[in-house]
């Protein structure tokens, strides 16, 4: 049987020489060389070529959505704008964008002190306006209280393994927090005492994902709550079966006037290749009086998959009112996907909710699908209000990488050349920044068509150029392949130098082949950015965000072939998926050698600051520890990442986010690392900041992923300065 490792095997096991031992205490700080910015890669020839038809920032007008009476299926609700195959949407008229009356100085409002959302605000920035904790404080931070959840699996038993990257919210006085048990509780946030719980009886299978999966839950509140009236102030609860529950935020009660007695059934709108429930793994995203609905599914395994969309219902009732469709009506059917998985971010005062939307079916594979599919693997603007189109810049042309919009694009008002401009921050799988007006998807710095290279699999469309921004720089250099680890190569005999010659890479869009090991990819399709995304500074301008180097490669195989092979999936992001309706099945391995040592030199995870009125990084240094049985390996390594940053008014960066299960406080100036806490599992969420009757907590969730390692965990932990 082949043996199929990820990242995180990788460095688990590596074998050299431990830095420091683990027991049950926190590690003293390790100093590390700051690393070099990368240079911009010179991918490919700077040769003026052909713009692709979706690169015109403004595209995309034509309302792929559709208003109708909350009572109307949406089944029976087809969308009238729909752009053509082939062709790009067209930009709106002139008169209805001066209707919008979007006025050029309406900024994003200031954060609050609370912490109610996934991003801690609809802007997506992770940045409280609390200054309690600071700098010169922070090392004096304790543990206020630390709860688990009893919600665990490691998988061993009858339930699947639990995968858990909740945010908690604070609202109302209390924290909430959803759990991969599809429960949610209610938390005296000062000590963490239960005020009440909900359990929504959900099944406990692995129905589209290879984990029980929870991102955490959302929050609404009337904007003039009716006293002694139920269900003013919600929670929302979505599970992997495709049910949205309405909570009574003060008491945990279903909302009996929401949907059915307080459960929308979301999976009633699924009616075109239903082959999975559109699981609801991210909580909604909630805007005014709109519950604005993304979804996860079933990845690798089908070409043809329930095609994008995202719906809007109203938050106190559950009615319908609109549905956004992600893919052209008359191809939906033999392709599927390009969803919205991960959270979305807003801006209230424009009325505009902006979507990361993912790549179609089959991931690695497009033969199936060479029309035009404009709102692919794209951030698209919608009319909030409507569902219609404002915009959409497509990132990634005729996506065969997989490169998802994995993260809600940060918004962000910064001054350029003297200039205020309403900006959004896009980051991305491929290590790219695309920095835009949210207003217009119009260039704030240029973002160019180049050429990339083109494949040779019979019936498959190569796209001719692919867009790179100019500024911010890439976060790595996606050029080339790192350099071979020489330690790994040495260890395992000249594995890793065999395995580099018998990969094909010619810059990161080197297209899936069947030939040798097939395509080297560099980034990787967990991504250089993961959902975390980018945390912001307004009153600074500067960007903050975490990112991992891994290196794999992607290989196709012919359907015969793939069918006799019967490789087994893998762990994370990686091993054998037959894509079922495609003619090649597909194989994602890790570069490691025999040992299960990475094969690419480190360092394996960074953290940088972007000063976002230049794009130029002001510090960048290597981030986390890899580490495995009970020992550290030198922070100069650094670890891949996931889950984002949380920032302070007073100078500070919060972070979980890397392997070896620590959560830090870093000074956002300097990037000097300030304070650090040993979990027991790593926190693959972002955290929360929030104040309570005075005094400044921070909570972070360590619910392990095995993206990074085989470590699942249901703890809790908030801490805070000690008490006078």
């Amino acid at each position: 049987m082949t043996r199929t490792l990820t990242c995180t095997t990788a460095l688990l096991a590596l074998l050299a020489a431990p830095a420091l031992a683990q027991e049950n205490m926190t590690p003293p700080a390790i100093d590390s060389p700051e690393a070099e910015s990368p240079e911009t890669p010179a991918q490919t020839p700077e040769a003026e070529a052909p713009a692709a038809e979706t690169d015109t920032p403004d595209a995309a007008e034509a309302p792929a959505a559709e208003e109708g009476a909350p009572e109307t299926p949406a089944a029976e609700m087809e969308t009238e704008a729909e752009p053509e195959s082939g062709e790009a949407p067209d930009a709106p008229a002139a008169d209805q964008q001066a209707a919008r009356n979007f006025p050029s100085d309406a900024r994003i409002p200031p954060s609050g002190t609370d912490w109610t959302g996934f991003h801690g605000q609809l802007s997506a920035a992770k940045y409280s306006p609390l200054t309690q904790i600071t700098p010169e404080n922070v090392g004096d931070l304790e543990l206020a209280w630390r709860v688990h959840t009893g919600d665990v699996s490691d998988g061993s038993g009858d339930l699947p393994a639990t995968v858990w990257s909740a945010t908690p919210i604070y609202a109302n006085g209390l924290l909430y927090i959803g759990t991969p048990f599809y429960r949610v509780l209610a938390l005296d946030p000062a000590t963490g005492e239960e005020v009440w719980s909900f359990d929504s009886q959900s099944r406990l299978e692995a129905l589209t994902q290879p984990a029980l999966k929870n991102r955490g839950v959302a929050y609404w509140e009337a904007e003039e709550p009716v006293e002694g009236e139920a269900c003013q102030k919600i929670v929302y609860l979505g599970t992997m079966d495709a049910r949205l529950f309405a909570i009574d935020a003060d008491t945990g009660e279903p909302c009996a006037g929401f949907a059915e007695n307080g459960i929308l059934d979301v999976n009633q709108w699924n009616t075109v290749n239903d082959r999975w429930p559109l699981s609801l793994l991210q909580p909604p995203t909630i805007v005014g009086d709109h519950v604005i609905i993304g979804w996860a599914g079933n990845d690798w395994d089908w070409a043809e998959a329930p095609p994008g969309s995202v719906f809007s219902v109203n938050a106190r009732t559950g009615a319908l009112e609109w549905t956004f469709d992600t893919i052209p009506e008359e191809i939906r059917q033999q392709t599927g996907t390009a969803n919205v998985w991960t959270a979305m971010s807003a801006d209230e005062e424009r009325g505009i909710v902006y979507l990361p939307v993912a790549s179609p079916s089959p991931n690695y594979w497009g033969g199936n699908r060479t029309e035009e599919i404009p709102y692919a693997t794209s951030t698209t603007a919608l009319d909030v209000n409507t569902g219609e189109v404002i915009w959409s810049r497509q990132w990634v042309h005729h996506d065969i990488w997989d490169y998802d919009i994995n993260a809600a694009p940060t918004l962000m008002d910064i001054t350029v050349e003297g200039e205020d401009i309403p900006a959004l921050l896009q980051p991305t799988k491929m290590g790219f920044l695309f920095a835009v007006n949210r207003e217009t998807g119009e260039d704030i710095w240029p973002i160019e068509e180049r050429a990339v290279p083109a494949g040779d699999i019979e019936g498959e469309v190569y796209a001719p150029t692919q867009p790179f921004p100019t500024n911010p720089p890439p976060l790595i250099d996606q050029s080339r392949l790192p350099d071979v680890w020489p330690l790994a190569d040495i260890a395992s005999f000249g594995e890793c130098s065999r395995l580099w010659d018998e990969m094909v890479y010619e810059g990161m869009y080197q297209p899936p082949t069947t030939e040798g090991a097939g395509a080297g990819a560099y980034p990787n399709s967990a991504g250089v950015v993961q959902w975390g995304g980018v945390g912001f500074d307004p009153e600074n301008q500067i960007a903050v965000v975490n990112l991992s180097h891994v290196v794999q490669h992607i290989q196709l195989h012919p359907r015969e072939e793939y069918d006799a092979i019967q490789g087994e999936a893998g762990p994370g992001e990686s091993g054998f998926h037959p894509q079922t309706g495609a003619p090649f099945g597909m194989s994602l391995q890790t570069a490691l050698n025999r040992w299960g040592m990475p094969c690419w030199k480190p360092p394996f995870g960074e953290m940088m600051a972007i000063d976002m009125t230049t794009g130029e990084t002001l510090w960048r240094r290597p981030f986390g520890m890899s580490q495995r049985y009970g020992f550290y390996m030198p922070e100069a390594w650094g670890s891949p990442t996931i889950g984002g940053p949380a920032l302070t008014a007073s100078g500070l960066i919060f972070i979980g986010a890397t392997m070896d299960s620590m959560v830090r406080a870093y000074d956002l100036q300097t990037g000097e690392k300030l304070w650090q806490d040993l979990t027991e599992a790593p926190s693959v969420s972002n955290p929360a900041i929030y104040e309570h009757e005075g005094l400044q907590y921070v909570a972070f969730i360590s619910g392990g992923n095995s993206i990074l390692k085989p470590e699942v965990g249901d703890m809790v932990s908030v801490y805070r300065l000690p008490r006078d």
